[in-house]
């Protein structure tokens, strides 16, 4: 009976040990290690320094050997019951602290730009916690710039009540891929008709252009163009 409660005991204080052990730290270089309890805060993202990667939480690793990155996600899915699974990439940090992560997958064309899977910008390191601020690639700065010119020419078009069809008229916006509008938009012909439809038309030429420049692909679908604009209940409704 003694030698059994010698046997708990001894298997309780290393449980103990084990669990108290510290993590390791890599002194020439903080990075290195397993990040995870990860909180957002604006642009901001900071996580804190693990003994190893958790099964179901957003998580980071930094490694030596290959693969040098481990990133443990859920993806694009946020609906309960979340799904984790693991992507392999390489990392290195250039100057002003950019910490660039690239898929590890080898391409088989030589001279070929491997894919940038995220870009950040490192704000704080510390022996515990990681700060990371995210840093648009140029492809997402251009898309960027798209997005405000659609939301500049959107709302002249949106902030206006529909109460005479004969005041409304659509234009065209936007360029697909594969060529054609992306789609029609109602406009107020009470508003500063010129400068609206430049910015579409700007809006709609910075498309194409965006298009053409990162190889963007899309269906080959004819959008249908309306007949005519009619007002329902205030708002203005295209009517084919």
């Amino acid at each position: 009976m003694k030698n059994l409660k010698f046997i708990v005991v001894l298997f309780l204080v290393c449980i103990s040990c084990s669990e108290n052990k510290e993590i390791e730290i890599v002194e020439s270089n903080l990075l290195l290690g397993n990040w995870s309890e990860a909180i957002y805060e604006n642009e901001l993202l900071t996580f804190r320094r693990v003994k190893e990667l958790p099964k179901e939480a957003y998580s980071f690793s930094f490694k030596e050997e290959f693969p040098t990155f481990i990133e443990r996600t859920s993806g694009f899915c946020g609906t309960p019951p979340l799904s984790f699974f693991n992507v392999e990439g390489i990392w290195e940090v250039e100057e002003n602290d950019i910490l660039k992560i690239y898929n590890s997958k080898i391409t088989n064309h030589i001279g070929a730009t491997p894919e940038l899977l995220h870009n950040f910008k490192i704000v704080s390191l510390t022996e515990e916690y990681l700060t990371l601020k995210r840093e648009l690639t140029e492809q997402e700065k251009d898309h960027q710039e798209l997005m405000d010119l659609y939301n500049d020419f959107y709302e002249m078009a949106k902030n206006n009540d529909c109460n005479d069809d004969a005041n409304w008229s659509f234009v065209g916006y936007g360029s697909k891929a594969c060529g054609g509008f992306q789609g029609y938009i109602a406009y107020s012909t009470l508003i500063n008709v010129t400068t609206f439809l430049q910015k579409v038309e700007k809006y709609t030429q910075l498309e194409d252009e965006y298009n053409r420049k990162w190889g963007i692909y899309s269906t080959c679908d004819l959008i249908a163009k309306p007949q005519k604009v009619i007002c329902l209940n205030g708002q203005p409704t295209l009517q084919y």
